[in-house]
């Protein structure tokens, strides 16, 4: 995850002033939510169902490298192989290695954040072998030569209307903006593709540590295409995505897609464990699962542990306002939203992400859809301590703490202050409102007045009323 060359505050510029890209988010976010209240609400005893499966995750993560061995251990029993990966750039590498050995060509690839994590599809493309993202969403998105903007539906910022202009234009079919005949133009177009390809590349849901089992889920049956088909399998997997059994992984799916995309299953829930049999007509060869630590280690033994309970569902951005306005490449990371607030600087460090853990309002909507119940808020304001205390915080906002702690220990100057600064925006202020302050605060102006001071504090009306 290189940080890019654009600042966050021009990528979010330029979000707000995509109005395509509103209207997008619109129609996405809220049917999302609609349907995750809907299909809880079916659930019987959802609630404590949720509890269970954030005990899970914290059971797991107390103890991964227990299951990792286990994971690793049953694997090989089934005939797979495992691979190691400290950081990105070794996981390239062993994929390569793989599609060297192999003599790939030509790899199709299911949906993996951690492969748009890591730069997998550069790496290949680089060496020379082609890649075809198999996913709709992440086909269109290729096509595009764009990044995810959302972490289940990677093409959310573009409209119907949009996608049929980039499929008449990347793929030469008829122009449409009816979803059926585009989604039939596509799989038209990637059917060759399953039945050509030397390699298939997937992600891995949730790894089951007692059989050696990968659960992918998925709603287009692209991914099962993708793990059968050709004659080498290869599925990336960051370490944290352990469950210890497969009633573990029954719970963990009970929540999954209801807060994904509001189905209580979805179409395809495959369970892949070895390589295809000698027996069996159908499967891969070789299946290869790589490992990815890529600084999940370094944070699991941190304040931002609880990052690492994510089961890449995406409701929390489909709650967030702050998404909801500028979208996902506005975070200039492959994992958007609030997840991505924390996840991206935990694993990137704070220096190039410093931005992001101030692109939220600490509403805790967040918080309250996540169904393994991450206390996102608060390791925003661990995060943004952590900016200000490397030295990575706006020189305002470095002058302006300093200066308000040191006040808020003294009352009496407290208090004087605050008189002062009632007087000051009344003095400034039309009909009780600023409609321009100076910079900093000119960023606020610049889109709503800023209302000025009441005449008398909360204490000091409280006081009267108690007098």
């Amino acid at each position: 995850m290189n940080p890019p060359n654009v600042t966050f505050h021009d990528r979010v510029e330029r979000a707000l002033a995509d109005t395509q890209l509103h209207v997008a988010l619109e129609r996405a976010t809220g049917r999302f939510t609609t349907l995750r209240a809907d299909a809880l609400a079916s659930l019987p005893n959802a609630e404590a169902v949720r509890d269970r499966a954030r005990q899970i995750r914290a059971h797991t993560l107390s103890k991964l490298d227990v299951y990792l061995t286990q994971f690793a251990a049953a694997v090989d029993a089934a005939g797979g192989q495992v691979h190691w990966a400290a950081d990105g750039e070794a996981a390239n590498r062993i994929v390569l290695d793989i599609a060297r050995a192999g003599g790939v060509k030509k790899a199709v690839k299911g949906k993996s954040m951690v492969s748009e994590e890591i730069g997998l599809n550069h790496a290949l493309q680089a060496a020379g072998t082609e890649v075809i993202e198999s996913d709709l969403g992440e086909r269109i998105i290729q096509l595009a030569g764009e990044m995810p903007s959302h972490i289940i539906v990677p093409a959310v910022h573009k409209t119907k209307e949009q996608i049929g202009q980039l499929l008449h234009e990347k793929l030469g079919v008829p122009l449409t903006h009816v979803p059926e005949e585009m989604t039939a133009a596509a799989r038209a177009s990637l059917r060759g593709e399953f039945l050509t390809a030397d390699m298939g590349i997937s992600g891995v849901n949730f790894g089951v540590a007692e059989t050696g089992t990968l659960a992918l889920v998925e709603n287009e049956g692209n991914g099962r295409l993708t793990t059968t088909a050709p004659h080498i399998h290869v599925a990336l997997m960051g370490i944290e995505r352990l469950v210890p059994t497969l009633d573990d992984l029954g719970v963990m799916l009970q929540v999954l897609a209801r807060s994904a995309t509001g189905q209580k299953l979805t179409v395809y829930t495959n369970l892949l464990t070895g390589p295809r049999r000698l027996d069996e007509p159908d499967g891969p060869d070789e299946l290869h699962v790589v490992l990815v630590d890529n600084g999940r280690s370094r944070v699991l033994g941190g304040e931002l542990a609880e990052i690492l309970y994510c089961i890449r569902c995406g409701a929390c951005l489909n709650a967030c306002p702050v998404y909801q306005q500028i979208g996902g490449h506005a975070y200039g990371s492959v994992y958007p939203g609030p997840v991505g607030a924390v996840l991206t600087p935990a694993l990137g460090g704070i220096g190039p992400w410093n931005d992001l853990p101030h692109a939220s309002t600490l509403c805790g909507a967040c918080r309250e859809v996540c169904p393994v119940r991450i206390d996102i808020p608060r390791m925003l304001l661990e995060l943004r301590n952590e900016g200000h205390h490397s030295d990575h915080s706006p020189w305002w906002i470095k002058i302006s703490l300093p200066i308000y702690a040191w006040t808020a220990r003294w009352p009496a100057l407290y208090h004087l202050a605050v008189r002062f600064s009632a007087f000051a925006t009344r003095l400034i202020a039309r009909a009780g409102w600023m409609a321009r302050l100076p910079p900093p605060l000119s960023g606020w102006t610049a889109h709503r007045d800023f209302p000025a001071f009441a005449r008398e504090s909360f204490s000091q009306q409280f006081k009267k009323r108690k007098s």
